[in-house]
């Protein structure tokens, strides 16, 4: 560890500067040897770093969402050229390119934080063994080794022999108990943090490597942390137990406020601002305008969180805009359906379907102008004597039944329209 931290010992001299100034500040509140002097430049120290990593951290995001959203091509990829490594690279790093995705982005936060940790390591290392380092000098030395957090010394370790400790003013106890507390509470933060990402924000639509990858670290960095813990100064594992509370409380602010989609953060989410946009009839932030463009541009590719706000926007009288915004629908309006297509709103004219025609009905077929029935006669006109008819006129002939096996049928069973057939053409004999 003395070796690595010789290696970023360049950036010694930067990071002793800043905790000076922060000492300067808080040490005329505690007092210069006090080791909340000490401890809170320290906190205040990580607290610049990862203001100043904000951009790498919203870098990490949208690499991990991106890897995430690559892992069915990724998986498709290793199977196809499983028996060949070099192409199997190759379409790799073209999958990449072509989504502009790095997967290198996700450590980013990690790798820019690694000098100032091994930095810190280098000051508190030669403030243990006595040694003036950066812009610390004699006087700035005894204070911090006089400096203890809750009886143990910044530059104390959880190995250190009672010897060593009582050079620094410590007990073995104190030291062994404060180190162990802190160890603990460093590697629950950090399986707290990795947890929270797998449980709250990961598309459980999709099983990938990616996530079993994920699962595995959840329990493998907490190990690594209680392992190399016992041979961090105190003032490191202060450092070191800031950061991660940091990281925390940063990741829950973005599982909060920018779920990935398809977690189960996003559903809570999509809930919270159905609430809000009913109740206000509009959305008010700028991010939220942005997620519910990108749930309108996705249609018919919804998932099911995604589509219940939908239907929600829309039991509640209001329709998501393509540009993000939500307004009022009226009758005439055309409402988003479930599955994206556009269906009537409500309060249409409802079809009329056709009235159901009786068997003889349809048999028949439909009425001709000229077969309207005739009109009652008046009942004041007098009816005709059998003398009174006229002398040509001849009874009509019976209708003939036909037998049974002919070929003849019926003008309603051969569906013949009624009334008189139409004249044969003159060309005919």
């Amino acid at each position: 560890m003395d070796t690595i931290a010789s290696f970023f010992s360049f950036i010694t001299t930067p990071v002793s500067w800043v905790i000076v100034q922060f000492h300067t500040v808080y040490g005329s509140i505690f007092g210069p040897d006090t080791g909340w002097a000490w401890g809170l430049s320290i906190v205040s120290l990580v607290v610049l770093i990862r203001i100043c990593l904000i951009p790498l951290f919203v870098k990490q995001i949208k690499a991990t969402r991106a890897m995430q959203t690559l892992q069915p091509e990724m998986k498709k990829i290793q199977e196809r050229y499983k028996n060949d490594k070099q192409r199997q690279s190759e379409e790799m790093m073209k999958l990449y390119k072509e989504s502009g995705t790095n997967p290198l982005s996700s450590c980013l936060p990690i790798l820019a934080q690694s000098p100032f940790f091994f930095a810190l390591y280098h000051v508190l290392n030669g403030i243990a063994s006595g040694k003036t380092i950066g812009v610390i000098n004699d006087s700035l030395l005894e204070s911090a080794r006089k400096a203890h957090i809750f009886g143990a010394p910044l530059a104390a370790k959880f190995k250190d022999n009672a010897d060593t400790l009582h050079a620094l003013g410590a007990t073995v106890t104190d030291v062994r108990v404060v180190t162990a507390i802190m160890i603990v509470l460093m590697s629950a933060s950090q399986f707290y943090t990795q947890r929270q990402l797998m449980t709250k924000n990961v598309d459980t639509s999709v099983k990938t490597p990616f996530m079993q990858q994920q699962k595995m670290l959840m329990y493998v960095f907490p190990i690594m942390f209680a392992v190399f813990g016992i041979n961090f100064p105190v003032g490191v594992l202060v450092y070191w137990l800031t950061t991660n509370v940091w990281t925390m409380g940063q990741q829950m602010y973005v599982i909060r406020n920018n779920p990935t989609p398809g977690s189960k953060a996003q559903a809570a989410y999509l809930e919270r601002l159905t609430g809000h946009v009913t109740h206000h009839g509009k959305v008010r932030s700028r991010s939220a305008r942005v997620i519910v463009k990108a749930i309108v541009a996705k249609g018919r590719d919804r998932n099911e969180a995604e589509r219940k706000f939908i239907n929600s926007l829309t039991k509640a009288g209001l329709v998501a805009q393509a540009d993000g915004n939500v307004v009022k629908s009226d009758s005439q309006a055309v409402a988003q359906a479930e599955d994206g297509t556009p269906t009537a709103a409500v309060g249409a004219p409802r079809r009329q379907q056709p009235k159901r025609q009786s068997k003889s009905q349809r048999q028949a077929g439909p009425k001709q102008p000229h077969e309207a029935e005739p009109a009652d006669e008046p009942a004041s006109s007098p009816s005709l004597t059998k003398s009174e008819e006229p002398q040509d006129a001849k009874p009509a002939p019976p209708k003939q039944t036909p037998k049974p096996g002919s070929g003849t049928r019926s003008k309603a069973q051969s569906g013949q329209r009624k009334g008189g057939q139409r004249p044969k053409s003159p060309s005919k004999k």
